[in-house]
């Protein structure tokens, strides 16, 4: 009687359980976890990178214990709900599982002890974080003894969290050729013992081309985002903006850093302009003007008067950022100076050539002296095989091709352009582009 009564509770029990699991609210609940743990560490993940690196003093372990911690996170959260300061969570367990990964290998007893101490596995650590490990970051990723392609690219993938699609679409090349030069560079910084953090003001030269680099790459992806179903991704540009402030700070006798800054000033300031509330793209002729941020505006006018009161002469992200400025203080369209742009971009081109920069030259041509000219630059580049794989010269082609009223070869351009987007607004728009001709 005793054993039927406690297989009769345990059958209430286990009823009662699978009740609970298939409760519906509780399931939306747990399905909306993985979405806000992607979200979480696409704000903080640079910062608990940053702070695991900062004890541990290696990067690619301190990322591979941070993934560990996020991948706990995805099993745990969902069935205990989330903690009350998940990114302090995150950073706690991920340090537990260094020390458990020293333990094993039975080395570095002193970095344990200092790890133990800082972290005691019975105590939450409060988040606090320190904007200077973000950037101290990305100096130690961008040390001489990297190849400057393989600078940036860690830098993206571990501080801007970009994914190794993403970061092959920036520079236009293969995704396991970005692969190989993130594992090389883990690889190199480990062997080399390259420690974390920001170099005496001697070393910076070899180092500060390369952070300005991952610096506007990363409020590039921002700004236009290569992939997903975002067209804009202002978290990264706000953080890219962020790193470029502190830098301004860091060394106030660079040029560059405050022309840098500038530009990101200047795009930033179209952002609320630039989608409509359902994430519809607007592009630069049809936004309306009166939304971009003044005062933005004017903060981009007075760093890139900061670079030219040094008087050495624009670099590549002054003339970018003066390009910008002409957009900028432009009430309408129409009334934009293209002719001052052309010449901006023509400089830009000997400054700093690239397919991108006469593929936008291109443009500036266009709206000067009219589509003609502007699409005999494009076939040259057609010609000589450049930016094969990327949208951007067939989304331009397809443009002045309309303007010129080659209709049927203006729809198959703009069709071969959303072919190639990986981002689901662009190709959402280069399609209506393609009816709409």
């Amino acid at each position: 009687m005793a054993r039927r009564r406690g297989e009769a509770a345990r059958e209430k029990r286990v009823a009662a359980g699978l009740e609970a699991f298939v409760d519906p609210t509780d399931a939306l609940r747990a399905a909306a976890v993985p979405r806000r743990i992607e979200a979480l560490w696409r704000i903080e993940g640079p910062r608990i990178v940053a702070a695991l690196a900062r004890v541990t003093g290696d990067i690619g372990f301190a990322e591979d214990m941070a993934q560990e911690a996020v991948a706990d996170a995805l099993v745990q959260w969902p069935a205990d709900g989330v903690p009350r300061k998940p990114a302090a969570w995150l950073t706690a367990v991920a340090k537990r599982k260094a020390i458990d990964a020293w333990r094993r290998a039975e080395r570095l007893d002193v970095r344990y002890r200092q790890l133990a101490r800082e972290a005691p596995a019975d105590v939450v650590v409060d988040w606090d974080p320190v904007p200077d490990d973000v950037l101290r970051l990305v100096f130690t990723a961008c040390h001489p003894v990297l190849a400057r392609e393989a600078q940036i690219a860690l830098t993206l993938r571990v501080v801007g969290g970009l994914s190794t699609g993403e970061i092959a679409r920036l520079f236009v090349v293969p995704v396991a050729t970005v692969q190989q030069r993130i594992v090389r560079a883990k690889k190199t910084l480990a062997a080399a013992k390259v420690p974390f953090e920001v170099p005496e003001p001697t070393e910076w030269g070899p180092r500060l081309a390369g952070v300005l680099r991952v610096i506007y790459l990363m409020f590039t992806e921002g700004y236009a985002a290569t992939s997903g179903d975002q067209w804009i991704r202002p978290d990264v540009a706000a953080e890219a903006l962020r790193l470029g402030r502190v830098l301004e700070r860091l060394v106030p006798r660079e040029p560059e850093a405050h022309a840098l800054v500038a530009l990101m000033e200047f795009q930033a300031s179209r952002f609320a302009a630039r989608t409509h509330a359902d994430g519809t793209p607007i592009l630069l002729a049809d936004q309306d003007r009166s939304r971009w941020d003044r005062g933005q505006i004017e903060r981009g006018r007075e760093a890139l008067a900061r670079a030219d009161a040094f008087g050495r002469g624009r670099g590549s992200y002054g003339l970018q950022a003066a390009i910008a400025q002409c957009h900028s203080v432009a009430p309408h369209v129409d009334d934009t100076d293209w002719p001052q742009i052309v010449l901006l971009y023509d400089a830009l081109s000997r400054l700093a050539p690239s397919p991108v920069v006469e593929l936008n030259r291109a443009v500036a041509v266009s709206m000067a002296t009219g589509p003609a000219t502007a699409l005999a630059i494009t076939d040259h580049l057609v010609a000589q095989g450049l930016l094969r794989g990327s949208y951007l010269l067939p989304s331009v082609r397809g443009g002045l091709l309309a303007r010129l009223g080659r209709s049927a070869e203006a729809r198959a351009e703009f069709a071969a352009a959303a072919a190639l987007a990986g981002n689901t607004r662009e190709r959402e728009l280069l399609l209506r582009r393609a009816a709409a001709v």
